[in-house]
């Protein structure tokens, strides 16, 4: 499940396998809909659309596995 979240976050959301790699549960932003990347392409902070089906993905997986990181 974990990987096919890592996965879902690449192509979901449009993100790089480095972006994906660095970014915390708190980046997400679930009442706005957005993933907020910190030092992503050419270093900058940018933030991008967090889609409903991986809202719940994410949510589930916490729920499942209580990640601690």
């Amino acid at each position: 499940m974990k990987h096919r979240l890592i996965l879902m976050a690449t192509y979901l959301a449009g993100l790089r396998a480095s972006e994906v790699t660095s970014s915390k549960a708190e980046h997400i932003d679930s009442t706005r809909m957005v993933i907020r990347v910190e030092h992503g392409k050419e270093r900058k902070d940018h933030y991008t659309l967090l889609s409903e089906r991986f809202s719940q993905e994410l949510r589930h997986y916490y729920k499942t596995y209580r990640p601690t990181e």
